[in-house]
């Protein structure tokens, strides 16, 4: 069976530094129909596993620590008994919204996770959030890119954690380099391609 990838949209709301916000999230499942992983558990824990069914659920991976993108997590991996893996560096921002749970495992920069006969290589893309991660998939020409990259320019960097130096830097070193057709499926919102974003990488930098 051949690889493919799923795509649910879940509704919520995204809280930090005091304030709440209505968002909806992009939740990817990455697999065939004997095996897949979930990309960012958000929200709605039964949408999620009806999406998943009967298949071995590998993992659940976090592309990072915010609460919109992991409030589903533990609740999903104690239906399935996946494991929760975070990158080491978003454990605190993990710890505001689930601080009596620990994720079963942290990530690291070009960790490989497989799934399906396929690899996705880690990305660690901070900027964001200290641990914010993108996964690149090769075999299926995507990158998973979370809240750091989307369609028109940089995730944001105006709240705790986060620095917008930094997020240029992941973006020009670690995303913009992938091949200009890699489909960048992102957090939120539609999708883009490296190709098409690539250009516009001074604008962000110097909006004037």
């Amino acid at each position: 069976m051949v690889a493919r990838i799923e795509h649910l949209v879940t509704s919520g709301t995204f809280s930090l530094d005091g304030g709440t916000w209505d968002v909806e999230n992009n939740v990817w499942i990455v697999g065939d129909d004997e095996e897949v992983i979930v990309i960012d558990a958000a929200h709605d824990v039964e949408a999620i596993g009806a999406a998943v069914g009967d298949r071995h659920l590998r993992a659940i991976v976090c592309t990072h620590g915010h609460d919109d993108h992991i409030g589903a997590a533990p609740e999903l991996a104690d239906a399935t008994g996946a494991p929760v893996l975070i990158h080491l560096d978003d454990r605190l921002l993990w710890k505001h919204t689930h601080p009596d749970r620990n994720p079963d495992g942290y990530l690291s920069d070009m960790r490989r996770i497989s799934v399906a006969g396929i690899e996705l290589t880690v990305l660690h893309t901070p900027g964001h959030t200290p641990g914010a991660i993108s996964l690149h998939a090769p075999s299926l020409r995507t990158v998973f890119t979370g809240d750091t990259l989307f369609a028109g320019g940089p995730g944001a960097t105006g709240r705790s954690y986060s620095d917008f130096p930094t997020i240029v830097r992941s973006i020009r070193d670690r995303l913009l380099v992938l091949p200009p057709e890699t489909v960048v499926r992102t957090g939120h919102g539609e999708s883009t391609t490296i190709g098409a974003e690539a250009p516009h990488l001074g604008e962000w930098v110097d909006p004037s």
